[in-house]
């Protein structure tokens, strides 16, 4: 059996049509979206001198994390030029079980031959986190110019159809300027910092990884059009989308 089964796209309101592909397994999931992360900062950082990337938690993200950092993997791609920059946090401080920083440099940014200074995280211990939202935006068009892009921003989804801190419902969906806010949703941290849709939006890339036989259902609704509500469908960069899906987050898809 091959690896890797394509799946045709289906048609959505969207400015392009997703590419979706089924990966044979969660390793093969992994192994294949670590490649493109570092296809994707490679070319990236040649074209423009340096590659953005927001990073996402979750426990497929992480999965591929672990699989970026193999040597293998990794070697050859010019990490002095690459950015890292997170997709959310929860509003905790970065050592915390719970922090999308901590899991994200345990797994891949400790085993990485990259800058301290090239890693960009949300301040979510600080007490305000309107300030801290502030702040990571600043950020942003301070390294990436006044009308920032990132050049890849990693999504997961989870089964209700919420990608970074964007939850079903949301104020913060409606967020139309701004960049990065405060939100709240999920546990078992509520408190929250994301980016936005504009800012996901502008992305040259998204990348979604998602796996998980109780995900078929949304996943299923969102490529096929019929949940345009959910926050997994408000995200319709001008740029490439590519799903990436284990065979049971894949399983209800016609």
């Amino acid at each position: 059996m091959s690896a890797v089964t394509s799946v045709a796209s289906m048609a959505r309101e969207a400015a392009r049509e997703p590419r979706i592909t089924v990966a044979a397994d969660a390793g093969a999931l992994a192994a294949l979206a670590a490649a493109e992360i570092a296809r994707t900062a490679t070319r990236a950082a040649e074209a423009r001198g340096l590659a953005a990337i927001a990073l996402a938690g979750g426990s497929t993200p992480i999965r591929t994390y672990r699989r970026l950092a193999e040597p293998e993997e990794h070697e050859g791609v010019p990490w002095e030029r690459v950015l890292f920059f997170f997709g959310d946090e929860r509003c905790v401080p970065p050592d915390h079980p719970d922090s999308n920083t901590r899991m994200v440099r345990e797994a891949l940014l400790a085993r990485l031959p990259i800058p301290a200074a090239n890693v960009f995280r949300m301040a979510g211990e600080l007490d305000d986190p309107e300030r801290a939202a502030a702040a990571y935006e600043a950020d942003l068009r301070q390294e990436l110019g006044p009308a920032p892009r990132l050049d890849l921003a990693i999504l997961g989804m989870g089964v209700d159809g919420h990608v970074a801190s964007l939850f079903p419902g949301s104020p913060a969906l409606e967020e139309r300027t701004r960049l990065v806010c405060a939100a709240t949703g999920g546990q078992p941290q509520p408190r929250r910092l994301t980016l936005t849709l504009p800012a996901l939006c502008a992305a040259r890339a998204v990348l979604f990884l998602v796996s998980g036989a109780e995900k078929a259902g949304t996943v299923a609704e969102v490529l096929a059009g019929r949940r345009p509500d959910l926050p997994a469908s408000r995200v319709r960069p001008e740029g490439e989308v590519h799903w990436l899906l284990d065979p049971e987050a894949a399983s209800r898809i016609r």
